[in-house]
């Protein structure tokens, strides 16, 4: 007798997830109160389940910092200029890799050389990195990610020379459109690039060739919606116009032409009050420039901040302006973090159209654009702000909603991730 048997069912089973990376952070300084788009990043990407370690090349020495940087501060592997154990870690790697090590520093020191500023970065951070290299072997690390295409990319490539750790870097302002040596080197030898603009990435591709274009990924810098969200109750619209202006106090930020608009201002009898906040080597040169123009009434000074004093005084601003423009030097921004905050708490924006801020900013959408450099653009969009309540409210959704579509900080960081974890070999 024949005996048959019913083929069971084949149940299919999702495939395991692939582990968390082990990510190193790599940054020019920590903690820098301004780049609180590093800061609040890596814990995104910590909270999407990989495991971040900090590689400052140097340690910022400030009395104010965010309080979420403070755990990491006390991770983070700082490292002197010099020291034994970073003598040790250049006879470690002169042993075992000689050809890796030197061509390492041969490549570095001929990628750099006509830039005097990053030719002496490279040989003072050189002999740092390759202690880095140490102890990134050591504790498993398995990707790199530079903030900046300057000198942490640059390390970022000495230390995949000589670990095979993969890397990959950030390009965001200054970083990029001031300076331009060993970027294709950097760029060649990436897993992959990250650039908060699409404006950047044509720039990588224009400098480093076409090839390059599907390395190098938009990725924008992004803001807590939860955290910055609308406040609930506006002020009563009596009252001067509350203008805000958060950043370094520094020629690219281009506070003095919002400064000589808040003079024209003054002059068409727009009542108003402008808080800069922030510090910078601009500030005696703005202050008497207050000064010289009869402001010192209704522009204020706030110094340094930290992100709940900035939420704060968003909550009051009933506009914020960003009046970047080229420095002398070649230094612009990318796309301002604090443009994000802003539309993020639904407080509406004027800023310059310059670099990558169209990509965030929708002229009559979600903000006003002016010319870079224009004080008599930047009073007439606060004018027609002060005078127009409804455009106001309009703005402000237009730029949170603008915000919760593509600057959401959570959601840029998992694609962030997936990067890193698909830069890990099996």
């Amino acid at each position: 007798m024949a005996v048959f048997t019913a083929d069971r069912p084949q149940v299919e089973t999702a495939p395991p997830a692939p582990p968390a990376p082990r990510v190193a952070y790599m940054m020019s300084r920590f903690p820098k109160l301004t780049e609180t788009f590093i800061l609040y990043e890596m814990l995104a990407v910590q909270a999407q389940g990989a495991t971040v370690e900090l590689f400052p090349l140097q340690r910022e020495r400030t009395s104010v910092m965010h309080p979420e940087a403070a755990p990491l501060v006390e991770r983070a592997h700082y490292q002197p200029l010099l020291s034994w154990a970073i003598l040790q870690a250049q006879w470690h790697y002169l042993r075992r890799k000689p050809r890796a090590y030197l061509g390492a520093l041969r490549d570095l020191l001929r990628a750099t050389w006509g830039s005097a500023r990053y030719f002496l970065g490279a040989l003072a951070f050189f002999p740092k990195s390759v202690r880095f290299a140490q102890l990134m072997e050591a504790s498993g690390i398995d990707h790199i990610h530079a903030h900046f295409a300057s000198h942490p990319a640059a390390m970022a490539f000495v230390i995949h020379r000589l670990t095979g750790i993969p890397y990959s870097f950030t390009a965001h302002g200054s970083d990029l459109h001031r300076d331009r040596h060993m970027l294709c080197q950097k760029v060649a030898e990436a897993a992959f690039v990250v650039t908060i603009a699409r404006f950047n990435q044509e720039m990588i591709v224009a400098e480093c060739g076409e090839d390059s274009r599907d390395k190098v990924q938009v990725i924008h810098c992004g803001v807590d919606t939860e955290t910055f969200q609308p406040r609930q109750a506006h002020p009563a619209p009596a009252g001067p116009l509350q203008i805000l202006c958060i950043g370094t106090l520094h020629e690219v930020k281009g506070q003095t032409y919002l400064i000589e608009a808040c003079r024209l201002l003054r002059e068409g009898g727009q009542d108003f009050v402008c808080r800069f906040v922030g510090d910078g080597p601009d500030e005696a040169a703005l202050r008497a420039q207050v000064a010289q123009a009869g402001l010192t009434d209704c522009v204020r000074f706030e110094g340094r901040k930290t992100r709940q004093d900035v939420i704060a005084l968003l909550n009051a601003a009933d506009v914020v302006v960003a009046p970047s423009v080229p420095s002398r030097d070649n230094r612009r921004e990318g796309i301002p973090v604090v443009l994000m905050e802003a539309m993020g708490a639904g407080v509406p924006v004027i800023a310059s159209e310059l670099s990558g801020i169209p990509e965030l900013v929708e002229h009559e959408v979600s903000g006003l654009l002016v010319s870079p450099g224009d004080a008599a653009a930047i009073a007439a969009a606060l004018e027609r702000l002060a005078a127009d309540p409804p455009l106001r409210a309009r703005l402000g959704q237009g730029g949170r909603d603008k915000v919760l579509r593509e600057f959401d900080l959570a959601a840029n960081a998992a694609r962030l991730v997936e990067l890193f974890r698909g830069s890990v070999q099996p």
